[in-house]
């Protein structure tokens, strides 16, 4: 059998390999597995926590993912956490809870609270969400607000910290150490793969970082007008199986 182009396959998951109603196609996961069965390892990097992903690391059996934006990788070997430390992480509580109106999220220990209900992700609602990096490693801080425009909010991030938008409504806040790059890497080094060997799929804000480092990176046509301007190449969209027609074009 030939060898594919590249050592590894990373994908990023919403609006790269899933389509909008969040579903993989079979014919995703069959050029995804024939890579594999040439020898390619599978990547997955995504903002999602683990819990999100398990019906798709069912279909395409992924060799190492890194979990909410870098905070937490894991590898058949070792799991990697970067959470935000808890004096930070309850600066930054304690600022958006003063914001009327803010929906805060929090993904701590394997599970999210929220200060109210949010129906998409049945979170654990809380009554004071600041006490939560009292009892739990905090991996991400999320916020939105149905006035005021997510990078307007009255914030002043701690050092060792970052955000990002997401689909430029909500906020993530994430420890520096916590980025998909860094959680690419420690997949990467896991498997003895250099960057330059590895093709990497996005759309996001959060994706550049892996598109300019990788050895190829592509951005889906759907992707923000900014990752499609530094990407390689350009595929189809999500909903267009752009991930799978590209690998299909390389190796297939």
């Amino acid at each position: 059998m030939n060898h594919p182009p590249y050592r590894a396959v990373i994908v990023d998951f919403d609006r790269t390999l899933l389509h909008t109603d969040k579903t993989i196609s079979d014919h995703t996961v069959k050029v995804m597995r024939t890579w594999q069965e040439a020898g390619a390892r599978l990547f997955a990097a995504t903002a999602r926590p683990r819990r999100a992903i398990t019906e798709y690391c069912r279909l395409i059996p992924f060799d190492a993912v890194t979990t909410l934006n870098g905070a937490r990788t894991v590898t058949p070997d070792a799991i990697l956490e970067n959470p935000i430390s808890a004096p930070e992480a309850e600066t930054i509580l304690e600022q958006l809870d003063r914001i009327p109106g803010a929906v805060i999220s929090v993904e701590a220990g394997n599970e999210i609270y929220a200060n109210t209900d949010i129906p998409l992700w049945t979170p654990t609602v809380v009554r004071d969400i600041r006490t939560l990096p009292q009892r739990d490693k905090v991996y991400k801080i999320l916020a939105s607000h149905p006035q005021i425009p997510v990078d307007e909010l009255p914030l002043a991030l701690p050092e060792d910290t970052y955000c990002t938008v997401a689909e430029h409504k909500l906020l993530q806040v994430m420890s520096r150490s916590a980025t998909k790059w860094n959680g690419i890497r420690s997949m990467l080094d896991a498997f003895g793969i250099d960057p330059e060997q590895a093709v990497y799929f996005g759309d996001d804000n959060d994706d550049i970082d892996p598109i300019r480092n990788c050895g190829c990176g592509v951005a889906v046509s759907n992707a923000l007008d900014c990752v499609r301007e530094i990407a390689d190449h350009i595929t189809g969209s999500n909903d267009e199986d752009g991930v799978a027609a590209y690998l299909s074009e390389l190796f297939c």
